[in-house]
């Protein structure tokens, strides 16, 4: 099977990051028989120096027009005070729209061999934390009209929260079909004691829930899901939610389960082409120094392998090679303890990849 992976490497520690994911990827494809073409494109604050806008039109086309995307991370320090139509994340937001990426899927589930790094206490811990948050990524405030003006003498900002029930449906029916592959427990998340859009979100939720019997349905308010989260864990196992509410919530979970370097995810859409990329950010404070931690992005790659190009014996393989690493010992700065050894992002990946198969 031959795949064309468009590659935004990104800034920062993106780069780093992603040459290890590509070195994991090609090793998969030599061994399962396949072939991966990745071609380099530019997006984010890479794409501004090169061209002044985050996302060049040429990289929307290359992105639709390839089989899937690996993103490492983009923005930082030196793009803080570019006006901000032409901040880096403007690119994100609108590469998301452009493919119409409008689920993102992040699991959060602690490692056996990491249980230690979390900083939930053990007996939190050893309940299991192994869950997905489903969140809507195209719609909500982040989409809507934002605003400031001088009202009274004084700056007033505004920014408009919109939902459709077509835009509500279709990442909640993504929730429900998610959930009857895990653990057939869905929790949708919501502010609905308050806001309209959470009203709707509601009803929309209850309605497609009818089509789902074998799953068990639950309304959560975001701020007893927040708190829920670093009480019992265990109690979830894919929960649904809106732009916001699942941005905030999922940078929550991530963080219980020991480092975010660990966390992969998916945004997907109509069309089996989605975007895959850890979670962590462009790390800019260790950046360049060969510590950051590339399994976040190396488990994108085999996510990607899974929901975009249907290799489900594949993406376990990846999955097994970094178990096998973590067994043996071997850790990023970021995860490290005592007793442990200590590698750097290049020879975790490389240990990695040499675990394919083996």
């Amino acid at each position: 099977m031959r795949k064309t992976i468009a590659v935004i490497e990104g800034d920062y520690s993106g780069p780093e990051v992603v040459r290890e994911a590509v070195k994991v990827m090609k090793k998969t494809a030599e061994v399962f028989g396949h072939e991966f073409v990745f071609k380099k494109v530019l997006m984010g604050g890479e794409a501004i120096d090169a061209t002044g806008v985050p996302l060049p039109k040429e990289t929307l086309e290359e992105c639709l027009a390839s089989d899937s995307v690996l993103l490492g991370a983009v923005g930082g320090p030196k793009y803080n005070d570019v006006p901000k139509e032409v901040r880096p994340e403007r690119g994100l937001l609108a590469l998301r729209a452009g493919m119409e990426l409008f689920a993102n899927l992040r699991p959060a589930r602690v490692f056996p061999q990491l249980a230690a790094a979390s900083p939930l206490k053990p007996e939190i811990v050893a309940e299991g934390i192994d869950f997905v948050i489903v969140r809507e990524l195209v719609g909500g405030v982040y989409f809507g009209r934002h605003e400031t003006a001088v009202v009274g003498g004084q700056r007033q900002a505004t920014d408009i929260m919109s939902y459709s029930e077509s835009e509500i449906e279709r990442i909640v029916r993504v929730g429900f079909e998610t959930a009857r592959v895990r653990g057939k427990k869905l929790t949708s998340v919501d502010k609905s004691n308050v806001l309209d859009c959470s009203r709707l979100w509601t009803d929309v939720f209850h309605r497609v829930a009818k089509e789902y019997p074998d799953v068990e349905a639950r309304d959560m308010l975001v701020d007893n899901c927040a708190m829920q989260i670093v009480r019992r864990p265990s109690q979830f196992d894919t929960i649904v939610t809106e732009n916001l509410f699942g941005d905030i919530l999922s940078d929550e979970a991530s963080m219980i389960t020991g480092s975010i370097g660990l966390i992969p995810s998916a945004s997907l859409g109509r069309t089996s082409c989605g975007m895959y990329e850890p979670i962590h950010g462009s790390a800019p404070d260790i950046a360049g120094k060969g510590i950051v931690n590339p399994i976040g992005t190396i488990l994108s790659g085999a996510m990607m392998m899974k929901y975009s190009f249907a290799m489900q014996e594949e993406s376990a393989a990846v999955e097994t090679a970094v178990n096998a690493v973590l067994d043996e010992g071997y850790r990023t700065a970021d995860i490290f303890s005592e007793g442990c050894k200590k590698v750097g992002t290049t020879e975790m990946g490389e240990l990695i990849a040499a675990k394919i198969n083996e």
